[in-house]
């Protein structure tokens, strides 16, 4: 199956007071494992960035400048995330954000039932904790040391890593029965996903002779420390 994990950045909280779109970071997903491929763009909002907004992610009026409207990437956009499910952390505000740009620029929105939010998730496994992405990837043993400020592919990334925890694990899509392996195992290679059989499980147990030997061996030791103060 694949999926879509994905993060924007914003010139403010509400796009219904004027605030707009200025970053968006997309990570494919297939089978819950990472294929290389990811979709990154700045935006030029056409407005003055708030300092409150700029001390979050670093995005300056002069940086963003020069970057092209939404208007001008949004088919490229719609291209790559094409009819995947959509997920993101507290889903709401990045769909309401991307929803609102496409609707400035008159392209069809996104269906809200395309939209995974990991935030009720983490709060179902994890009531009472933080469930912050900082939070959630210091839970799982996630690096994000190099994440100094907020940014859309790299908190997408992460991102990517927490919904796997969040959704089981590396277990997930593994049926083992006693000699085969039913499913298999998605390899990525560059941008291409490459589906690898699992080998069977392999028994390792002793032989009779083995045990035999071990047998042997077990009486010739001196005193052993287990059977200490048992009756002979």
């Amino acid at each position: 199956m694949r999926e879509i994990v994905f993060d924007t950045e914003t010139t403010g909280l509400n796009p219904a007071t004027g605030d707009r779109l200025v970053e968006i970071g997309c990570v494919e997903m297939v089978n819950r494992v990472e294929t290389g491929r990811t979709y990154h763009a700045y935006f030029n909002p056409q407005r003055a960035m708030p300092i409150e907004a700029e001390q979050i992610h670093g995005l300056s009026d002069r940086f963003l400048s020069d970057k092209p409207l939404f208007s001008a990437l949004a088919d490229e956009l719609l291209e790559f995330l094409g009819d995947a499910p959509l997920v993101a952390h507290n889903a709401g505000f990045d769909f309401g954000f991307l929803n609102a740009e496409l609707t400035l620029c008159g392209r069809p929105t996104i269906a809200m039932s395309r939209m995974i939010d990991t935030v009720p998730m983490a709060r179902k496994l994890h009531p009472g904790a933080k469930h912050t992405l900082d939070a959630l990837c210091s839970r799982y043993g996630i690096d994000r040391s190099h994440r100094i400020k907020h940014g859309a592919l790299l908190d997408a990334q992460l991102l990517a890593q927490v919904y796997v925890e969040l959704t089981g694990g590396r277990q997930i899509g593994l049926s083992i029965t006693e000699m085969v392996v039913e499913e298999t195992i998605v390899v990525a290679a560059s941008t291409a996903v490459v589906a690898r059989p699992i080998r069977p499980i392999r028994p390792h147990f002793a032989s009779e002779e083995e045990q035999e030997r071990h047998k042997a061996f077990v009486q010739k030791l001196d005193a052993p420390l287990w059977l200490e103060g048992v009756a002979g």
